[in-house]
């Protein structure tokens, strides 16, 4: 059975980062990729709000890039899942993590880098126009869309948030809301029907993103009157919430209601010995690459830190021995 000082689950930023971290301080890191190797900026084209790319870049391409750095400094990526873990409460004791559901390897530390997954409406619509007009952060992406219209869909705060931040950008944002009512905090609520270039549609479902190469307009239905209209717009968020990838974890770290990993404030650390959390399997807030990038630093100092006092109570030990 193989034993490491250090297993990174998950790439994108938060993963690799911590690879290269981890790397450079000799804990010879293995990194299992998971089913989406390089993570959510994979299905995005252009990114332009990461440090250090002045023309911006692709999304493929700085995972490639990130990937190539953490190699460079003897990082041992693997395609591979896990699909199982055994985390233990003692101090010093190795971790047990199930690879493809069949190979067990052991692990002094682990980082989680999992990410978070966007949900989406499940339109065959929406997949077709991932990248061309679809999208799940106006943060990310909003920038591309100045000067034009843009549909949001959602009624918590996330659309909230994501349509007030378009409405900077966006001569009109129609924001989609299936109920008859926000679920978002009243603020919010009250934020975005103040803004006068937000339009609220209530009782309305998405039928379809409609276009052709790009996005053009939105077929929507309202749910009470069966009417239905076609909104012009060449951008469609959908702000409908993330799930953390954090379900293998269950039962074992601690996490809120949602699925995100709780750390100690400040630091990458869970509740268990040994074991880091980073990147959207812990942020529910910020969830962009450069945070992301940020955190998994921290997973590899913290494992770092972690390793060499648990070598000098080992040496203590044997030397009273």
């Amino acid at each position: 059975m193989e034993k490491h000082k250090c297993v990174i689950i998950g790439t994108g930023p938060a993963g690799y980062t911590a690879a290269i971290y981890a790397a450079r301080a000799n804990l010879k890191p293995v990194v299992y990729t998971g089913l989406e190797p390089g993570g959510q900026l994979t299905t995005t084209t252009d990114v332009e709000n990461f440090p250090g790319y002045p023309d911006g870049i692709m999304g493929p391409e700085m995972m490639e890039d990130l990937k190539k750095q953490a190699e460079r400094f003897g990082t041992d990526v693997r395609f591979g899942m896990v699909t199982k873990t055994e985390l233990s409460e003692i101090p010093g004791e190795y971790h047990k993590l199930t690879i493809d559901e069949t190979t067990t390897i052991l692990a002094r530390t682990v980082i989680i880098a999992t990410g978070a997954s966007a949900q989406y409406l499940g339109l065959e619509s929406e997949k077709a126009f991932m990248g061309h007009g679809v999208s799940a952060c106006a943060i990310c992406d909003g920038f591309f869309f100045k000067g034009l219209n843009v549909v949001v869909v959602g009624g918590g705060d996330s659309a909230a948030e994501e349509a007030t931040y378009l409405a900077k950008l966006c001569p009109k944002v129609t924001v989609l809301i299936r109920k008859d009512h926000w679920k978002a905090s009243k603020i919010m609520e009250e934020r975005v029907m103040k803004t006068p270039n937000i339009e609220v549609l209530f009782n309305t479902d998405t039928v379809e993103v409609v276009g052709e190469k790009t996005v053009t307009g939105v077929k929507v239905k309202n749910n009470q009157t069966g009417e239905e209209q076609t909104i012009p717009a060449e951008g469609f968020f959908v702000a409908i919430g993330h799930k953390p990838n954090t379900d293998i974890f269950k039962g074992q770290l601690d996490m809120d209601s949602t699925g995100y990993l709780i750390t100690k404030p400040g630091t990458a650390t869970t509740n268990l010995p040994g074991v880091f959390a980073t990147g959207d399997a812990q942020d529910r807030i910020y969830r962009q690459a450069v945070t992301a990038a940020g955190s998994g630093c921290m997973g590899a100092l913290e494992a770092e830190r972690y390793l060499q006092e648990f070598e000098e109570e080992v040496e203590a030990a044997q030397i009273v021995g």
